[in-house]
């Protein structure tokens, strides 16, 4: 496979095209840039098997993990293997720009109904979208600015407080070593903050660091943790890192050398960062845990700076502002009848009343006439309806306004989704669920579906002949049949109230 092949202009505006999951998608731009050398390309059936059976390619080059891509069965229409001139796959990013072309010398079918495609691919488009691209630099260009010696090598993908800071310190000057901090940008962090916060977290703690490169590398979990650490471990090792540091639990490997620092703590005596048996009990403050950061950040007190510097503090604080000042979508589920609509407008009426709040009320029949007209009642058709409403929400939301939402929603993964795209904005999400049981729904039956249901006039019925997956995640759980309306909306109000979302005076007397 020669990684000159070439396309005609019109041979490539006719081969299929196909939008790469996002883990897809950073390993792509690994394989473009070299920072996945020796690899060219995405892994075919030989390799994956050898890289099973013995950890190296089929050559017998080693190699940890496999790295793969997915198409759906579609897709394969438009290729022929036989044909060089017929086996061109087009990648493109999100919106639809070309990345890359993925000359598809091996394709096979998966058990998840999808099919694999292993094959070289080279970059097509510009490659230079997002956020402070002059900070992703190709390996090659990396190693020719470190100097020559040993590179500590620090992954940062979590703000880094003083606990962390110091690590590094002590790591750089045992080993008379560079420091490399790469930054994955191919993702939120693991607590969910966006790349570009991530960023500029990092360099918020640049004048606490010895001298440093930074670079930004688009590097993402793939779901496993061990194959994620051996994959960053070889990411380093092609930007030319000999020594990795371990801030947090994260294994590593792939032939590096790993430093392992014991536990620091905060020497309250002189204000330094100690090893934590080298300072008496009485004396220490131990690191805050992420649990700790995250329950300061949301009820807005500020990060104490013998832990976090001011300027890490800062750009946490813009990313997470208090409970209060941050978007929030409220996401009512039950059954037809359940009560669901007429809760979420009696507290988007109380919240209103308040002034503090822009409210959006997003009810299922006005959404399915103003958002999702035309579609049905099937499986495929409620999660896309539950889809668009989720994405509509999580955009009130990140724009720091409060969705309430209230469509019956009966499966429990398009909820999923729906909680999902809210904490990608930086939004908290709420789940509600009205379980009103359904002999109650029925003799409300207010619209009549639970009658013609019954009846055989009407099919796809939730909760008659269409099932509704009771939540096992709600927040908070409110029975109609127990509770009346007033009870209800001040059951929401009280949750949102004691839980930071709300004012303290937004609580019902």
């Amino acid at each position: 496979m020669s990684n000159g092949w070439v396309l005609p202009d019109e041979l490539l505006r006719d081969a299929p095209a196909y939008t790469p999951r996002p883990y897809e998608l950073a390993d792509l731009e690994l394989l473009l840039s070299g920072a996945y050398a020796p690899l060219t390309g995405f892994m075919g059936r030989a390799d994956l098997a050898s890289v099973a059976r013995r950890g190296r390619l089929a050559n017998a080059t080693p190699w940890p993990v496999p790295v793969t891509m997915q198409i759906p069965p579609e897709l394969t229409n438009g290729l022929d293997l036989a044909n060089p001139l017929d086996r061109g796959l087009v990648l493109t990013d999100p919106e639809g720009a070309p990345i890359a072309l993925l000359e598809v010398t091996d394709l096979w079918p998966t058990r998840h109904g999808t099919y694999g495609v292993g094959g070289t691919v080279r970059r097509i488009g510009d490659g230079g979208q997002g956020p402070f691209q002059r900070l992703r630099r190709d390996p090659a260009e990396v190693r020719e600015l470190l100097p020559p010696g040993r590179v500590l090598g620090v992954i940062a993908d979590r703000p880094l407080h003083r606990p962390q800071l110091a690590q590094i310190a002590y790591a750089v000057r045992t080993l008379a070593a560079h420091l490399l901090v790469l930054i994955p940008t191919a993702e939120s962090s693991p607590e969910g903050l966006p790349p570009e916060v991530l960023v500029r977290s990092v360099f918020g703690a640049r004048d606490r660091m010895p001298p440093a490169t930074i670079v930004t590398v688009p590097m993402a979990r793939h779901g496993d943790e061990i194959w994620d650490a051996l994959l960053r471990a070889r990411v380093a090792r092609a930007y030319g890192v000999t020594h990795v540091l371990s801030t947090t639990e994260m294994l590593t490997g792939g032939g590096l050398r790993m430093l392992v620092p014991r536990e620091l703590a905060y020497d309250n005596r002189d204000g330094q960062w100690r090893w934590r048996d080298d300072i008496p009990p009485r004396n220490r403050r131990l690191a805050l845990h992420q649990e700790e950061i995250d329950d300061l950040l949301d009820r807005g007190f500020p990060l104490p700076e013998w832990h976090t510097p001011p300027a890490v503090a800062k750009e946490l604080t813009r990313a997470r502002p208090p409970r209060r000042h941050r978007g929030l979508v409220v996401f009512f589920t039950g059954l037809s009848g359940s009560g669901k609509s007429t809760i979420a407008r009696g507290v988007a009426d109380a919240l209103r009343e308040s002034g503090d709040r822009t409210i959006t009320l997003l009810d299922g029949d006005v959404v399915r006439r103003e958002l999702t007209a035309g579609l049905g009642f099937s499986r495929a058709d409620r999660d896309t309806n539950v889809r668009r409403i989720g994405w509509v929400a999580a955009e009130v939301a990140r724009n720091r306004g409060l969705a309430l939402c209230c469509p019956i929603a009966p499966y429990a993964r398009a909820r999923a989704t729906a909680r999902e795209m809210a904490r990608a904005a930086g939004a908290g999400f709420l789940l509600v669920h009205v379980a009103t049981p359904l002999e109650v729904c029925e003799q409300r039956d207010r619209k009549g579906l639970y009658a013609r249901a019954r009846a055989g006039q009407l099919t796809g019925m939730t909760g008659i002949d269409d099932p509704y997956e009771e939540p096992t995640d709600a927040e908070l759980v409110i029975d109609t049949s127990v509770l009346t309306v007033e009870e209800s909306v001040r059951a929401v109000l009280v949750h949102l109230t004691e839980t930071g979302w709300v004012e303290p005076r937004l609580q019902p007397a």
